[in-house]
């Protein structure tokens, strides 16, 4: 006998007996921890950076420079996907896009997303997945009343899930970092410095000719003439030895 026929059976012998109704089942297809729209959502949305548009977006374009890096220093050798995946980074910046500033709310439906950044659903329920293991995102699933009354109350459908936005430390700590309200860390220093480095070492085999034509557009006679003494001053460090590789 299956659980359908034991509660045809058993419905109508509780209501001869005049025992109560049990809860609200009615047999709906909703998921496992589901909870009414309007119950919970208050857990999850929060203003983003107070709310205005221009320090939200700020914010914003910090977190994304922040999840791309992110993804790049999960990636593993000869994988061509990190921790997020580049379509969980398309995900998240279409979430991005899509949320209240003001008030953070955030319940589009997968397949809305899905049709915005035109992947299929599969690909982005999964890249939703990546972005909530990764610490990105969370959500609540939501079910809301329909105008129908089953058998043992009034009945429900499942409906988008409530997204809020949350951030790995590791993350936070990068986008403190780009919003400028840390100090830069060891390797953003070396960084800059092995830039310098190699900024210097491009400047010191330019010649003076390249340099000047890189820096000062000057045409006609006076142009030939600042040219012609770029020129002596390269034939001048050659003979000299100072720049050995440029040939003047």
């Amino acid at each position: 006998m299956t659980a359908r026929s034991i509660g045809s059976i058993a419905a109508p012998l509780l209501a001869a007996s005049g025992a109560p109704k049990q809860g609200k089942r009615t047999g709906q297809p909703v998921r496992r921890n589901s909870y009414a729209a309007g119950d919970r959502e208050s857990r999850l949305w929060r203003p983003i950076a107070d709310g205005k548009c221009r320090n939200a977006r700020r914010w914003i374009g910090a977190v994304m420079r922040a999840a791309r890096r992110f993804e790049r220093e999960s990636m593993e050798a000869g994988k061509r996907n990190g921790a997020l995946g580049h379509i969980g980074l398309e995900v998240l910046e279409e979430l991005f896009r899509l949320v209240d500033y003001r008030t953070g709310r955030l319940d589009p439906a997968v397949a809305t997303i899905a049709t915005n950044i035109k992947r299929s659903y599969k690909a982005v329920h999964a890249a939703l997945k990546r972005l909530a293991a990764a610490g990105f995102l969370e959500w609540i699933r939501r079910t809301e009343r329909t105008d129908n009354e089953g058998e043992y109350g009034p009945q429900v459908r499942q409906i988008s899930n409530a997204y809020g936005f949350r951030l790995p430390e590791r993350v936070a700590k990068m986008v403190r970092q780009i919003l400028g309200n840390a100090p830069p860390p060891e390797d953003a220093l070396w960084r800059r410095e092995d830039h310098a480095a190699d900024t210097a070492t491009m400047l010191a085999s330019v010649t003076a000719v390249e340099a000047f034509d890189a820096s000062i557009d000057v045409a006609g006679e006076l142009g030939d003439a600042l040219r012609n003494l770029a020129r002596a001053v390269d034939n001048a460090n050659f003979l000299g030895g100072e720049n050995p590789g440029a040939k003047g």
